[in-house]
């Protein structure tokens, strides 16, 4: 049996010659051989007829198929649909049936357990770093997870209270609540501060909900791939800056103003600078050692998790241990008496009543709220479509889309504020044997029991321990500054995005920094689509392939024949470059030439109306001539005719002989002048006769696109070379079609199936060029 694979060449070798008869440089000599024969071995030969879009249309039956709408069926009414509804809207009716209780249970009661463990403190910090009491990042830690349990998809994501959210309400909260504070809009009973950023934080919840909900509904889920990687990365570092910065207050124990709108970080720094002299230094200093030592702790015990990984059933919960030990030692210390160290304060227990959302705040909120809504969405269907590919099953995410709006809303009504999901309990609740939202159901309920029973305990818990775990979960993100490296290597468009996002997010606020990188990494989707690689075509020897000869060097050029191909599709924002790039890549400055072309037909035709003219004169000059002669010959002998002017009659006749002998002459002038090709005009011809575009990368066309391509037809046909389409796909025919794009002039047999086929029929055709001059019909 013979070697099969690539260096069965060299085996056969070492056999016939021997061990140590064949040096290194053969055996590299020997390698394309092998290899060129190996691909011989797999040859494929297939014979069709050449087909052009009408035959390929005849042969596959186009337009026979039955077309369906997708609005009839969603106006069907049935029972079996309605049926279908409800478990594609409420999930949990579709999976909880099915539940593996002995396989699944033990691993979402643990798992649920070490997330709530992590929620706990993280709903706190969060609470205040969206400018709300502490107690309400616990509300948010409870109605929007167990709203999710019912209706999400994604068994692992871990929904709840979300730095890059919090500090979004945040910016929203510091920026309306002192306006508030003066607004007739809000209630008597919201007066104070803290009320007043409730009320606004809970609007916004109900608001951001509402948007998601109706997106979810329509079926709107793809407007988060708007939102692309690079953009979303770039987005939640400058967050985490932001974050970063907000939490300075809480670490030195300062007191600050509240910025909000453009270059607010930069404020908040510069006011962090200047107050840091003017504080207290024992207060600082207690306030900073307390923020440092819990930093310090929970740093190592996330040290120690990554170490223990395989060895520990669950993680440390060095969060629960920091805030237990915090408020252990505040209390019996006295941090808020002895050292003025900011404490949380008083934890109301038991849930609060709903409240209905101010609807007069909604167009103060609306944009604020489309873009948290957009940003919270973007973050759990990311984090989703992860778990879900490593896990094998499906998120759908126009009902994620609904389920994170409607615990959005509900939440809203509850006083909580907008959430999403985090990827550091996404990951625990991964790690730790979770199988689905049992888990979250498991930890919102551990978290009810902390508000119901246990949150006053946590009173006297300092602020400085909450955004020392703020500061510490930030890690993840603030490595995304790595990806400026790794960016650079791999795509500078995609480093571009990011660093506009970055620097937009940094000096813009949030809000308007989310919109100015959505801009602009749509307006440079369209500048990349303006510059395409456009290439010219040439055959890979023995095959039906065709590829740029730029990048391919055995790929050769067909003589006579030119195939130009666009990256790109061609719209009104790159016709007029695809078509100033088709004319330069094919060597001939169509314009120049057909401008040289018109200039020496009109001057043909100028100089056709002078000879005209010349015509007529002569004729009448020799009309005259006669009536003349004619008259002198009557009145005369014919004896002093014969005799005295026989010269003179030669001279009365000569004109018209004259004119006949010119006009004939003229004739000839004519035939030599009138011809319009170019090689009877004098002018250089193109070194090939069909030109063939490739529209493979088309997936549109426009009313531009159309008229681009008419005009193409129009100058190659004036310099004597035919055009052919090759590839095209059927949606591009069918707009084709409905643009009235064929006609008598260019018809589907100038639209063929492939690049080969256009160029064997090109091969077969090719179009006339006469060696001869050419006469045009005279007027």
């Amino acid at each position: 049996m013979w070697p099969t694979d690539a260096s069965w060449g060299l085996e056969y070798c070492t056999l016939i010659l021997g061990p140590g008869k064949i040096r290194p440089r053969d055996t590299q000599a020997l390698l394309p051989t092998t290899q060129a024969m190996e691909l011989r071995k797999r040859d494929y030969h297939m014979e069709r007829p050449l087909l052009n879009q009408e035959q390929l249309e005849e042969l596959g039956h186009r337009g026979s198929a039955p077309r369906t709408h997708q609005w009839q069926t969603w106006l069907q009414c049935s029972r079996a649909r309605a049926h279908a509804l409800l478990l594609q809207h409420l999930p949990i009716l579709v999976w909880l049936p099915r539940y593996p209780v002995r396989d699944w249970l033990l691993g979402d009661l643990l798992s649920g357990l070490s997330v709530a463990i992590m929620q706990l403190p993280q709903g706190l910090a969060y609470a205040l770093l969206a400018g709300l009491p502490p107690v309400f990042g616990l509300y948010s830690s409870f109605y929007p997870v167990f709203i999710y349990f019912l209706f999400g998809t994604s068994r692992h994501i871990s929904v709840g209270t979300f730095a890059v959210m919090s500090v979004m309400v945040g910016s929203v909260t510091e920026s309306l609540a002192p306006q508030a504070l003066n607004d007739s809009t809000i209630n008597e009973t919201a007066r104070d501060g803290d009320a007043a950023r409730v009320q606004v934080a809970s609007t916004l919840s109900v608001l951001v909900g509402l948007f998601q909900v109706g997106l979810g509904l329509v079926h709107f889920g793809f407007v988060v791939t708007y939102l692309s990687e690079p953009l979303v990365r770039g987005y939640t570092t400058a967050a985490a800056v932001q974050v970063f910065v907000s939490q300075l207050k809480y670490v030195f124990g300062l007191h600050l103003s509240s910025h909000s709108g453009p270059l607010s970080l930069i404020y908040t720094v510069l006011e962090v600078c200047w107050k840091l002299p003017q504080s207290k230094v024992g207060t600082m200093v207690s306030t900073m050692v307390t923020a440092a030592v819990a930093g310090v702790v929970l740093v190592l015990v996330k040290l120690l998790n990554d170490k223990l990984q395989q060895q520990l059933p669950m993680p440390i919960p060095g969060e629960l241990l920091t805030l237990i030990g915090a408020t252990s030692i505040s209390y019996g210390v006295g941090l808020k008496h002895r050292f003025e160290v900011d404490v949380v304060g008083n934890i109301p227990t038991g849930l609060v009543p709903p409240v209905a959302p101010n609807s007069q705040l909604f167009s103060k909120l609306m944009g604020s709220a489309f873009a948290i809504a957009l940003v919270g969405f973007a973050i759990a269907i990311s984090l989703g479509k992860i778990f879900a590919l490593r896990h094998g099953y499906r998120v759908d995410s126009n009902q994620e889309l609904v389920a994170l709006g409607l615990s959005n809303l509900i939440g809203g009504i509850f006083q909580c504020f907008p959430v999403s999901c985090s990827m550091s309990r996404s990951l625990v609740q991964e790690s730790t044997g979770g199988n689905s939202q049992v888990a979250g159901a498991v930890s919102s309920l551990f978290i009810l029991l902390i508000i119901v029973k246990l949150g006053e305990l946590f009173r006297c818990l300092p602020k400085a321990v909450l955004a020392a775990i703020v500061i510490v979960n930030l890690k993840g993100m603030l490595g995304q500054l790595s990806d400026v490296c790794s960016l650079w290597k791999a795509n500078r468009a995609d480093l571009l995005i990011w660093l506009v996002t970055f620097m937009a997010t940094i000096l813009l606020n949030l809000d308007l920094g989310l919109v100015a990188a959505v801009i602009f990494s749509l307006l440079l989707v369209v500048v990349r689509t303006q510059r395409p690689h456009y290439s010219i075509l040439g055959q890979v020897p023995d095959t039906d392939i065709y590829r740029d000869v730029a990048e391919y060097s055995e790929a050769k050029e067909v003589p006579g024949v030119k195939v130009f191909r666009s990256s790109a599709t061609v719209y009104f924002a790159n016709a007029e470059f695809y078509s100033d790039a088709l004319k330069q890549r094919c060597g001939v400055d169509v314009d120049l030439l057909i401008s040289q072309k018109k200039k020496l037909l009109k001057k043909q035709e100028q100089l056709k109306l002078k000879q005209l003219q010349k015509d007529k004169k002569l004729q009448k000059q020799a009309a005259s001539s006669k009536d003349t002669s004619v008259s002198i010959n009557v009145n005369s002998s014919l004896e002093d005719m014969r005799s005295n002017n026989v010269e003179d009659c030669k001279a009365m006749v000569s004109p018209e002989d004259r004119m006949e002998d010119a006009t004939a002459s003229g004739q000839e002038d004519s035939k030599a002048l009138d011809v319009s090709t170019l090689k009877a005009l004098g002018l250089p011809q193109p070194d090939f006769h069909s030109l063939i575009l490739d529209l493979s990368a088309l997936s549109f066309v426009d009313t531009v696109c159309l008229k681009s391509l008419k005009n193409i037809f129009r100058d190659f046909r004036e310099i004597e070379v035919e055009v052919y389409m090759a590839a095209c796909h059927s949606p591009v025919v069918s707009q084709l079609e409905a643009g009235h794009f064929f006609d008598a002039s260019v018809t589907k047999k100038h639209l063929f199936a492939s690049v080969h086929d256009a160029v064997t029929f090109a091969l077969q055709h090719p179009r006339p060029v006469p060696d001869s001059p050419v006469s045009v019909t005279r007027l």
